[in-house]
């Protein structure tokens, strides 16, 4: 009787232990099923955004509004009634990094949204690596920022902008703007993932924000602002990142900017994409 009993007890704590245990393969994906995982759900994230268009308006329309706000509102008076012509190709440089850092928020408050909409549980269940659920995010967002700097740039050619140096420096200028918006969102992602809201994110965001962009050299030269502002945005990565695009298109020499942009990049990332990984696992 007993062994019939510790036989029947021993198969009915199989079923739970098999519920708890990860899901078959995991730990086991290669390179290959991994982008082939990212790929599908790049696909699905790219479908949502078809179906609710309104999730581009801030795309859309964000270069716009601050294209047109500062070059004809704070232009004048940063570079001198007259002058926007030459403020143009200031701030539209500038303000390819601002967009970068903008649109990167939009990934946390949508990792967070996942969770309380309980998408997450269903990407639990499924023989993924964990790290391709937000790999994904990352690719769909930098597609929304080339959107978003496309437009800025058109915005920016009608209002006078001009190519002083190359085409390909250009394009230089846009990869860097991409590779240091890709860092920051991890920033973002793990904030989506440590905050209790939406919210939350969005708020915690705006702090890190607002000193960052009006403490650099996006809109302004630093040598208008007083000396112990000065010091907070030669160390500033948004001014690094902005005096390498506007040097890139000017035609201007580079100095350290670009490596420093990319030591930046490189550093933020090496940081907080382990973190924002392991609190993902633990999360789900």
């Amino acid at each position: 009787m007993s062994t019939v009993t510790t036989t029947k007890q021993s198969a009915g704590s199989t079923p739970a232990r098999a519920a708890a245990a990860p899901p078959a393969g995991e730990g086991r994906i290669g390179l290959r099923a991994n982008l082939r995982h990212i790929g599908a759900l790049v696909r699905r994230n790219a479908l949502q955004i078809k179906q609710d268009p309104e999730s581009m308006f801030d795309v859309l329309f964000m270069p716009i509004i601050f294209t047109l706000l500062f070059v004809f509102v704070f232009g004048g008076a940063i570079s001198g009634k007259g002058n926007q012509a030459d403020y143009v190709n200031y701030v539209v440089p500038g303000l390819m990094a601002m967009m970068g850092m903008n649109i990167a928020m939009a990934v946390g408050t949508g990792v967070n949204d996942d969770f309380k909409k309980g998408v997450m549980d269903r990407f639990r269940s499924m023989p993924i690596a964990r790290s391709s659920v937000l790999l994904a995010k990352i690719v769909v967002e930098l597609g929304r920022m080339m959107v978003a700097i496309t437009i800025l740039l058109g915005v920016g050619f009608i209002l006078g902008l001009s190519i002083k140096s190359s085409v390909l420096d250009l394009f230089l200028a846009v990869g860097l703007s991409a590779v240091f918006g890709a860092s920051l969102m991890w920033i973002f992602i793990l904030l989506g993932l440590t905050m209790k809201t939406a919210q939350a994110v969005q708020g915690m965001a705006m702090l890190v924000l607002m000193p960052l962009q009006f403490g650099s050299s996006i809109f302004a030269p630093p040598s208008t602002m007083p000396g112990w502002l000065q010091s907070f945005t030669d160390y500033n990565p948004l001014s690094n990142l902005a005096d390498a695009a506007r040097a890139l298109i000017n035609g201007t020499p580079v100095g350290d900017s670009v490596w420093m942009t990319l030591a930046w990049s490189v550093a933020i990332t090496a940081v907080t994409m382990p973190l924002a990984v392991r609190k993902f696992r633990q999360k789900t």
